[in-house]
């Protein structure tokens, strides 16, 4: 079964925060990046859209969150805490905040965007040449790195596409050299 199909049984074929019907589609929760169901939502276009676009977000339109916020399906309660935890200055999601109890590995997927995380405290990860790097982002090897059990060198200059960064640790990137995945210490890449 596709993921798409699997997911509108799932959901029911609505969306699983606002209960809406209309152009669904499966929402990715990052950092995951399979295609695992587990690691999806099925999303509106307008939850998405507000999700991935801050400066577009309606404030009652998150109000949904009170029922969703209690959906058994972790990627769901992941995008109830960080909607929720963007939106607690207004007042009532720090309320709702105060009711959600996730479990230890789902806070910690609630967490590793950096959302409800004070600047001072976020891990920024830094090229070497000072440029902040994003998940997703594209980086060139500075030097050849001896790759450790896989009994190759990545040679400089060699391009590292679609990059995941570590969360817990800014020094360390990973990402794919001649198809094996690898860690990459930040000092040893450009952007």
């Amino acid at each position: 079964m596709s993921l798409d199909k699997e997911l509108e049984k799932r959901s029911g074929n609505t969306c699983e925060l606002c209960g809406a019907t209309e152009n669904l589609s499966p929402y990715l929760v990052e950092p995951k990046s399979s295609k695992d169901t587990a690691d999806h939502a099925y999303l509106c276009s307008n939850c998405q859209t507000q999700i991935d676009n801050a400066d577009q977000m309606d404030v009652n339109h998150w109000r949904c969150l009170n029922d969703s916020m209690w959906n058994e399906n972790p990627a769901v309660q992941v995008l109830a805490w960080r909607m929720l935890t963007r939106l607690r200055s207004e007042g009532w999601p720090q309320d709702l905040l105060d009711m959600l109890y996730l479990d230890e590995d789902t806070q910690a997927w609630a967490e590793a965007t950096g959302e409800g995380i004070s600047d001072e405290d976020k891990v920024i990860h830094k090229d070497a040449n000072g440029a902040t790097l994003e998940n997703g982002d594209s980086v060139v090897l500075i030097k050849d790195l001896n790759v450790k059990g896989a009994n190759f060198t990545a040679k400089r200059g060699t391009a590292v596409r679609n990059i995941s960064l570590v969360h817990d640790n800014p020094e360390h990137i990973e990402g794919k050299v001649n198809g094996q995945q690898i860690v990459i210490l930040t000092k040893y890449v450009k952007k």
